[in-house]
């Protein structure tokens, strides 16, 4: 199948091919340094004007931050497929989490709720008053050292689990905002396209509407001429 094709009888399918005089002149200009022969009468292929249309992409994404990374790739790539580049991040960050993770996720649920808080001073008072008030021996008495190496056991382990936790939630805030980021770059480059494919179609029709007027004129010109020697010969 040919990339290009500058035939004018043969049948090109709508699907496969676009005609030159749709494609816009940031675009065509690109097709023409690497294609000479491609005109406003031929037709390209649509996955090769997609690759123009990313190069062109690139080129704006370059003017505007002055190098293009992993990322925009990515946006660029979704942009020329046509494909859809946001998504339900929270649903994939749950997929790939760990049983691990997930122990750590709930210890840090629940380590900061007022339920643990409660629960925790009830057991606390319970300890201290059946150490001093309900047993005449008691397991841990006044200064309950039993019960403070119990509540630096405690903070030793739930810390760094609590950590675990925090830091899986940096990891998802910063899948987010790349998302975020991708979604906002595509958005702002699809609507750079449109005013430029506006701008495009308006030339295009004021060309077509030029080409009218002008045909109109050679109409009326030659209506002129062919009435006026009758008007002539009536004065």
């Amino acid at each position: 199948m040919e990339e290009i094709i500058c035939k004018q009888d043969i049948d090109v399918a709508e699907k496969d091919y676009v005609h030159g005089h749709f494609i816009r002149d940031s675009i065509f200009q690109l097709i023409k340094q690497d294609h000479p022969e491609f005109t406003r009468d031929c037709y390209i292929r649509q996955d090769l004007l997609n690759k123009y249309r990313q190069a062109h992409l690139a080129y704006l994404l370059r003017q505007v931050k002055g190098d293009v990374d992993k990322i925009d790739n990515e946006v660029l790539e979704a942009i020329s497929k046509r494909s859809i580049i946001s998504g339900n991040v929270e649903d994939t960050i749950e997929e790939h989490l760990t049983l691990g993770q997930r122990i750590a996720d709930k210890v840090a649920q629940f380590g900061g709720s007022w339920t643990f808080i409660i629960s925790f001073a009830v057991f606390l008072f319970l300890w201290m008053g059946v150490n001093v008030w309900f047993l005449t021996r008691p397991f841990d008495p006044y200064p309950f050292i039993l019960l403070n190496l119990a509540l630096s056991t405690l903070a030793a382990i739930q810390a760094p689990i609590i950590m675990m936790s925090q830091n899986r939630q940096e990891e998802k805030d910063r899948i987010r905002s790349i998302n975020d980021y991708k979604v906002n770059l595509k958005s702002e480059l699809e609507i750079k396209l449109l005013h430029e494919k506006i701008d495009h179609l308006i030339l295009f029709q004021n060309r077509q509407i030029l080409d009218h007027l002008e045909v109109q004129d050679d109409y009326l010109e030659e209506i002129t001429q062919a009435i006026s020697p009758e008007g002539g010969k009536e004065n």
